[in-house]
């Protein structure tokens, strides 16, 4: 078990490194362009651009112009946008992972619970109107684009019948942080948790479903209820326990899309200062050294989730432990 955790660890060092030197190759040493413009904006001064120059190394090998960024961004932390009034890119990113933190955990939270109620329900009533109810409502929540249901429930909520007592309470776009009011951090996010889950209940309902009414089939299963167990045990001690290894990898790698920038259309929508919309300005305005050190932010979470889905899967299924 030792060893195949110290192997997934080296993989996932390699794979950062690969992705690292890609987004570098990609943004600063595309043939035929000029990285220091890239950075210095539009209609830069010749002072500005010959600062960049040197400051970055952009006279030097790509090696050294490799290893500058790198520490700039992740040693140093002091990678400048100097299309954003010269902001340091990290500090940035670090005031907007909260707001996405939070945005992505709520909604996390939702989904699940949501979800696994809908698939169980679903499977134990397979065939029933019950199970024909659900899937088609898991079906028009994949349906529903976030950013059209997001202006839907802005349009609901803080338009229409904001006046009423059951939308009075909602506050408008905008994030207020935890520890400054938990009342009002709440209620900013309320609407935007569910919006954001809404397409996943359907997905993740859906897949449980499928899954426990395959498994229900195996001689695992066949052998509990021949044992005299219960229905409701056999479903939920033997079929979602079996089933949770295709939900985990699912949820870690949709989770770490999303704190990677992936709910961009959500907070965009709701006004919420995350990741996801730091992402949008920078792309809006050209910011390469803001757009890099988002992308790396967002591969990061991505393959560091990737790392802690393989190690899930070694606790989780003892078969995998003396796989290669």
């Amino acid at each position: 078990m030792l060893s195949a955790f110290l192997r997934r660890v080296g993989q996932t060092l390699i794979v950062l490194f690969g992705i690292s030197v890609l987004v570098f190759l990609v943004f600063f040493a595309t043939p035929g362009a000029d990285p220091t413009a890239r950075i210095a904006g539009r209609n830069a001064s010749p002072q500005t651009m010959e600062k960049v120059r040197h400051e970055y190394g952009f006279d030097r090998p790509l090696p050294f112009q490799y290893a500058t960024m790198m520490k700039k961004l992740f040693i140093t932390r002091d990678l400048t946008s100097y299309a954003n009034r010269g902001e340091q890119v990290v500090p940035e990113i670090i005031q907007a992972a909260p707001v996405t933190l939070s945005l992505v955990c709520g909604s996390a939270v939702i989904w699940l619970i949501v979800s696994v109620a809908m698939g169980t329900l679903a499977a134990a009533m397979k065939g029933s109107w019950v199970d024909r109810t659900l899937i088609m409502l898991g079906l028009v929540g994949i349906s529903m684009p976030v950013f059209w249901l997001g202006q839907v429930a802005n349009l609901i909520s803080l338009s229409r019948y904001h006046d009423t007592w059951l939308f009075s309470w909602v506050p408008g776009p905008g994030y207020v942080p935890l520890t400054q009011n938990p009342l009002a951090w709440f209620k900013a996010l309320v609407i935007p948790w569910c919006v954001l889950a809404v397409m996943f209940i359907g997905i993740y309902s859906r897949i449980l479903r499928a899954d426990l009414v395959a498994l229900a089939q195996e001689d695992f299963m066949r052998t509990a209820r021949a044992k005299g167990l219960s229905p409701a045990r056999i479903l939920i001690f033997h079929g979602l326990r079996t089933s949770a290894i295709t939900y985990v990898s699912l949820f870690g790698l949709d989770f770490a899309q999303l704190l990677g920038g992936g709910a961009l259309l959500t907070e965009v929508v709701f006004g919420l200062p995350g990741v996801g919309r730091l992402t949008y300005q920078a792309l809006t305005n050209l910011d390469l050294p803001l757009i890099m050190a988002t992308v790396m932010y967002s591969a990061t979470f991505v393959v560091l989730a990737n790392a802690v889905v393989d190690i899930l899967y070694i606790l989780l299924d003892p078969r995998v432990r003396d796989g290669r």
